[in-house]
């Protein structure tokens, strides 16, 4: 305060709204720095690589295959007489949107304790950052779907995409809010329980399963499954998009607000969590 006849104050603390609280007013204020963080994501990904970009494109190519032959030919599991590789792939690239967005934000206070500990900025943009630098992975391995496709229709294969596709970006939005609010779930729990990483890779890979990608829902015939399958938020997701790419797969405006309100209810949770927690970081580490 300066005093004077214009006095002053040159701070104000006022009690924190629910969206100060959470910190989303000071992470919109440093906004820049999450192109920042996300221009360096994309950077360093392709330092010292041979096939650069090429890996995005390889990736789920391969993992396509591997399923082709496991799950199409040894196992003969159906694909809602959808060609194999568009059925496949459909769900290979938001899975691994979900999943790689998922573990990088989990490791948020692991990958950046050195940061942290050095300098002062919003915590959350590095988890966002992180959401939002994946895109540009997503996008060329969704290339790769469409491509694959656009093959298939241009063979005479009767694909029926309808206006249910228009929910993509929907579709997106709360993939990218399920993978953040859980992994920062996940992340402030880990930095004090660190065994819990252990048990966080084989949760992921057992959640893949749980989720209609090698197989289709229809293909759950058992009505209390079914249903057990429908808790799982990333369900009506896959099963959305399915559904608007090639008219296959099951579709309901119940099933997806659900998903939404998972989304919103773990999003709250994991900032409320994160924000607690980033006060005794170093601290705890």
């Amino acid at each position: 305060m300066i005093e004077g006849e214009n006095t002053y104050w040159t701070t104000e603390i006022s009690p924190d709204s629910y969206a100060r609280g959470l910190g989303l007013r000071e992470l919109w204020q440093k906004r820049y720095l999450i192109w920042l963080f996300i221009k360096r994501d994309i950077t360093v990904q392709f330092k010292q690589t041979i096939f650069g970009m090429g890996w995005y494109f390889i990736s789920p190519l391969f993992t396509m295959f591997m399923y082709i032959v496991v799950f199409g030919k040894i196992a003969e599991i159906p694909t809602d007489d959808v060609p194999q590789p568009v059925f496949y792939l459909s769900g290979i690239c938001l899975w691994e949107y979900f999943s790689t967005c998922l573990t990088e934000v989990a490791a948020t206070f692991q990958t950046n304790a050195v940061l942290f500990g050095k300098v002062y900025f919003p915590r959350l943009v590095a988890p966002v950052s992180k959401i939002a630098s994946k895109l540009f992975r997503f996008s060329l391995q969704l290339s790769t779907f469409v491509m694959v496709y656009l093959f298939f229709v241009l063979k005479g294969v009767e694909l029926r995409p309808n206006w249910y596709l228009l929910l993509f970006s929907v579709i997106v939005l709360i993939i990218q809010g399920l993978a953040l609010g859980l992994g920062l779930i996940i992340s402030s729990l880990t930095t004090k329980y660190r065994d819990l990483t252990n048990f966080f890779g084989v949760f992921v890979s057992l959640w893949m399963y749980a989720t209609p990608i090698v197989y289709p829902l229809s293909y759950v015939t058992n009505p209390t499954l079914h249903k057990i399958m429908l808790l799982n938020p990333m369900t009506a997701l896959i099963e959305t998009f399915k559904y608007g790419a090639y008219g296959a797969g099951e579709f309901s405006w119940s099933a997806l607000g659900y998903s939404c309100v998972c989304m919103l209810v773990l999003l709250v949770i994991g900032i409320a969590m994160f924000n607690r927690k980033q006060k005794f970081f170093i601290d705890t580490i």
